[in-house]
C-alpha cells in the first residue's frame, strides 16, 4: 500500500506544482499588462456607460455616486438600475438624476417570468445605455481611484471587447474573516487573469467588468442563462470570452473595493451562490477546475498519510517543500502586485482553510440551491 500512495502523492504535487507554475503568468507579466495582451489599444478612450445595479442599496450610493461622478474621464454617464428596492434606493437615484445629466435611472417593476433576477435588470440598464463600451460594478463598490474609468477603458481595442478587472475588499485590521475573504478574492483573480493571459478567458467579476454592447447582443444577452439566478458576470465572460477579445487590467488605479461581510455565514451564503453557477461553464473549464482543487485535496491528504506512515518521508518532506515555496511565490508576487501583501504572510494556512471551506460549499449545495441574488 505504502509505495502506491508514496506513487500518488509524487503525482497530485507535480500536477498541482504545474498549476502554480501556470499562475506564474500572471505573477511575472509585465507591469503594463494592456500591452501584454493586447498591442492595439484605443488611444481614443471611448465614451464609457458605467452600470450600476442596486437592490436596497440607499445608504451606499449616498456615499459612492460621489466618487463615481468624481472621475476623471472625458465622456461618460452613469446607469443606475433600480431593482425593485423596498428602501430609498429609487429616491436617492432620482435625486442625483436630477442634479447631474450625466446620470441615468432604470426602474425595474418585477415580473413573474423574472422574478429577482439580476440579469433581467441589467438587460433593461444596458438596454438604456447611451454608449457603445460598458464599465459594470455593483452599488457596494468604490472606484480605488479618479481614474478608475480611464484604465479599465485602456484594455478596450478594436479587437478586445471584454477587459476583466480586480474587484478587492476593505482591509478590517485584526479582523480573520476578513483576511479569508479576501484572501479567497485574491486567489480567484490569480486564476481568472493567469488564464486569460494563458489565452484560456473562463470569468470576470461583475464589480470591475466591462464589455461592448455589440458583443452582449451578439451573445443574445443572458438569453442561455437567464433563468439561473447568479452569473450575470462569469457565465457571460464565460460564454464570450476567447482568446482574441479578451484583456485584463489590474494595476491598482483600475480596482474597485467594497466592504466584505461581516459574518461568515452570511459569506457561506455568498459563495454558494457563485460556486452553483461554476456548473454551467463549458466543460474544459470545469475539467481544469476540478483537476487542481482535486490536486490540492490530494496532495493534503496524501502527505498527512505518508508523513503518518513514515514510509519515504525525508523525501516526502523535501517534496512538499520545493512544492510549498514554488506555490508562495506564485501567491506572493500576486498578493504584492493586487495590495494584498498581508495575505501571503498565513498562505499554507489560508490555503488549507479555503480548500475546506470550499468542500463544504459544495457538500452544501448537494443539498440545496441558492436562487435569489439578493
Amino acid at each position: 500500500m505504502y509505495p502506491y500512495l508514496f506513487y500518488l502523492f509524487i503525482i497530485v504535487t507535480a500536477v498541482n506544482v504545474c498549476y502554480y507554475f501556470f499562475f506564474y503568468r500572471f505573477a511575472f507579466a509585465k507591469a503594463n499588462t494592456t500591452k501584454a495582451l493586447s498591442k492595439n489599444l484605443n488611444p481614443a478612450l471611448p465614451p464609457i456607460s458605467v452600470i450600476v445595479c442596486a437592490k436596497n442599496e440607499a445608504e451606499n450610493l449616498k456615499k459612492h455616486i460621489p466618487k463615481l461622478l468624481e472621475q476623471d474621464y472625458p465622456e461618460f454617464q452613469i446607469v443606475f438600475i433600480n431593482d425593485a428596492s423596498s428602501d430609498d434606493t429609487e429616491e436617492v437615484m432620482e435625486q442625483f438624476a436630477l442634479s447631474d445629466k450625466r446620470v441615468k435611472q432604470v426602474n425595474v417593476v418585477n415580473v413573474e417570468a423574472f422574478w429577482g433576477n439580476k440579469k433581467y435588470a441589467l438587460t433593461l440598464g444596458v438596454k438604456a445605455a447611451a454608449y457603445e463600451h460598458l464599465l459594470f460594478t455593483d452599488a457596494d463598490c468604490v472606484p480605488a481611484t479618479s481614474n478608475w474609468i480611464r484604465e479599465m477603458a485602456r484594455g478596450f481595442s478594436q479587437e478586445k471587447e471584454i477587459v476583466l478587472g480586480y474587484g478587492g475588499y476593505e482591509k478590517v485590521k485584526g479582523s480573520l474573516l476578513n483576511q479569508l475573504i479576501r484572501y479567497e478574492t485574491l486567489f480567484t483573480a490569480v486564476q481568472y487573469f493567469s488564464y486569460a493571459i494563458g489565452g484560456k478567458p473562463y470569468m470576470g467579476v461583475g464589480r470591475n467588468l466591462a464589455y461592448t454592447t455589440n458583443l452582449f447582443y451578439e451573445q443574445r444577452g443572458f438569453i442561455n442563462h437567464i433563468k439561473i439566478r447568479s452569473g450575470d458576470d462569469d457565465l457571460f465572460v464565460n460564454q464570450a470570452a476567447t482568446s482574441q477579445n479578451t484583456t485584463a487590467i489590474w494595476n491598482y488605479e483600475s480596482f474597485t473595493i467594497s466592504k466584505a461581510k461581516k459574518s461568515y455565514r452570511a459569506w457561506f451564503t455568498q459563495k454558494r451562490r457563485h460556486v452553483n453557477v461554476a456548473k454551467y461553464y463549458k466543460w474544459t473549464d470545469k475539467f481544469l477546475l476540478a483537476i487542481f482543487y482535486s490536486s490540492q485535496l490530494l496532495f493534503f491528504l496524501s502527505a498527512f498519510l505518508i508523513l503518518f506512515t513514515s514510509f519515504q518521508w525525508e523525501i516526502c518532506l523535501a517534496i512538499i517543500g520545493l512544492r510549498y515555496l514554488i506555490a508562495w511565490i506564485a501567491v506572493g508576487v500576486s498578493a504584492y502586485r493586487l495590495q494584498e501583501k498581508d495575505c501571503a504572510w498565513f498562505f499554507p494556512l489560508n490555503e488549507l482553510f479555503l480548500i475546506f471551506f470550499q468542500l463544504s460549499i459544495f457538500s452544501a449545495n448537494l443539498i440545496s440551491k441558492p436562487n435569489r441574488w439578493k
